[in-house]
């Protein structure tokens, strides 16, 4: 599996993993909801919740 390395702006970042604890959510969850509330598409929020994924399947590939 190709490893994604992505360059994040950090503030956006924060604030995004802010909304995430707020919410009571992981930071793939929060992406998740934003995405599927009809929000503002976000090329930004679909390449971390990518990133997110391919970390998760990476983990669990790795602990079998």
């Amino acid at each position: 599996m190709a490893r994604v390395i992505l360059e994040i702006d950090t503030q956006l970042y924060r604030m995004l993993k802010a909304a995430a604890e707020t919410n009571h959510l992981s930071l793939e969850e929060e992406c998740c909801r934003r995405l599927a509330g009809g929000e503002r598409r976000s090329h930004y929020l679909q390449a971390l919740l990518a990133e997110l994924r391919a970390e998760d399947e990476q983990r669990r590939a790795n602990s079998r």
